[in-house]
């Protein structure tokens, strides 16, 4: 994964998963327990630091994913309650503030954090975390710290975290930013890309995608920084909202198949356990509704899901194929993900396939849905390393596979029918650019917004566009083309 910070690029190492609960500073009453601020018997880190530390260790060193890897971490440990709360708020908190912290402790330091030993760093990062944006007392915070330096990294780096740490316990975060990041008013996006800890690249991408409002990208940036509820989605037919709101869930406010867990385990609500029902977003599950609603016609009974893995859309849309008598291909190239839809859905096909390439004959299918690879920055709040792990260079080979996918689904979806075009990215070069070189005579670009009448601000069309700092989703977008 890169990491930046400041336009260097410090040495160092994307699906949806189990999104975190819990509050920063959560877990300091216990009976007898040690807290986030209290020190276990003998100086040893608690097991909640621990667990927080090896996540940042496997993201750096093996590309993990935090998303992936934390719930299973934690239930390997044996970590549940206050504990893994605050395990993962200060995991994802701090791979969140990266780009922030960096450039504060680089202010506090005779070293450049790429010049800091990169086990050494993440604990120090994992302290400042502690002390700018949580509510542990600051001396528990760098305590703490620095016990977990003197038994993961050593007694002598245990110093360069003290005296670090020290120094920056002495203001508050907004004066931190004060100091370090560049005046607004002079380098607006320089501002932005540290006050909110987003490479500068992304901060620009985003800007351009909201139309260059400076105030609305700092909105979309805060809103990336925010930990997202846990969204689910009733498939239709085999689980109602009224189960999952029974079992704790409230009712989304959009998809009329979605709800949001306020707390706990998704896995311990039986429908999601059952596949009846399953973790994903709402603008996800509206995406895939709005393909089901354009009118086709004459036949509508062969649907196609191009690049399904891991199967959320495919799950909606198994579902809603076998409601109205129609059948549901779901293919992707990687036979791991392939395996995941198979799990995920009931009545649909599986297999193994490249959408550039594929087996099935053109014109073979009513419906296509083509949730094409890309960057993933409409889901920086799930996946909070990602905005570290991708680069700009990325964008031109991932823009030439979108155009062949796209090309691809015009060909196998029949004169007629309709193709939804996805990407849970918002950069222009990935959505509008895409779909904005389909030939005039190859297919009609439809008015998206006509079929999600229940979702309000989803932009100018044609084309859909869903926000966080707007509708509390991931930012996604959707295109619908008609086949000609």
């Amino acid at each position: 994964m890169t990491r930046r910070h400041s336009g260097r690029r410090p040495t160092g190492t994307q699906g949806s998963g189990t999104q975190g609960t819990g509050q920063p500073g959560s877990g300091r009453q216990g009976s007898g327990r040690p807290g986030p601020g209290k020190r276990r018997p003998g100086g040893r880190p608690d097991a909640a630091r621990n667990a927080a530390y090896d996540l940042m260790r496997a993201v750096d060193e093996r590309d993990a994913y935090a998303n992936l890897l934390l719930p299973t971490l934690l239930r390997r440990r044996g970590i549940a309650g206050r504990d893994a709360a605050l395990a993962t708020e200060l995991a994802y908190g701090t791979l969140r503030g990266l780009g922030t912290y960096d450039e504060i402790i680089a202010a506090c330091s005779d070293r450049a954090p790429e010049h800091v030993d990169p086990p050494l760093l993440d604990a120090v990062r994992l302290g400042v975390h502690q002390l700018l944006r949580t509510r542990i007392p600051p001396h528990a915070a760098v305590s703490a710290t620095i016990d977990l330096v003197r038994h993961r990294v050593g007694p002598g780096p245990s110093r360069y975290a003290n005296a670090v740490l020290r120094k920056v316990a002495g203001r508050t975060l907004e004066e931190w930013l004060a100091i370090v990041a560049p005046p607004r008013e002079e380098d607006p996006v320089g501002h932005l890309a540290v006050a909110y800890s987003h490479p500068r690249w992304i901060v620009n991408a985003l800007r351009d995608a909201v139309g260059g409002d400076v105030d609305e990208t700092a909105a979309l940036l805060a809103a990336d920084n925010e930990r997202p509820r846990v969204a689910l989605v009733a498939r239709p037919g085999r689980c109602s909202v009224d189960e999952l709101v029974s079992a704790g869930a409230e009712a989304a406010g959009y998809s009329p198949y979605g709800a949001y867990l306020p707390e706990g385990d998704p896995a311990s609500i039986p429908a999601v356990g059952e596949a009846r029902a399953a973790v994903q977003d709402e603008a996800s599950q509206l995406v895939a509704l709005a393909l089901t609603r354009v009118p086709v016609a004459g036949r509508d009974r062969d649907w196609l899901d191009m690049c399904a893995g891991p199967g959320g859309k495919a799950g909606l849309l198994d579902a809603l194929a076998a409601q109205r008598g129609a059948r549901l291909l779901a293919a992707d190239v990687q036979y791991h993900r392939a395996r995941l839809v198979w799990g995920t859905t009931r009545e649909a096909a599986v297999v193994t396939a490249d959408g550039t390439e594929p087996a099935w004959r053109p014109g073979a299918f009513d419906r296509v849905m083509l949730d094409a690879p890309c960057t993933g920055l409409g889901a920086l709040r799930r996946r909070p390393e990602a905005r570290w792990r991708r680069d700009p260079r990325d964008i031109p080979e991932l823009t030439r596979l979108q155009r062949r996918l796209l090309d691809s689904a015009l060909r196998a979806v029949r004169p007629g029918g309709v193709v939804a075009y996805v990407t849970c990215s918002p950069h222009l070069a990935e959505t509008s650019a895409v779909v904005g070189e389909v030939p005039r005579e190859r297919a009609e670009v439809l008015d998206a917004r006509e079929f999600l009448p229940e979702a309000p601000g989803l932009g100018d069309g044609p084309y859909v566009r869903f926000w966080p700092h707007r509708h509390g989703t991931d930012a996604m977008f959707l295109a619908l083309l008609r086949a000609k």
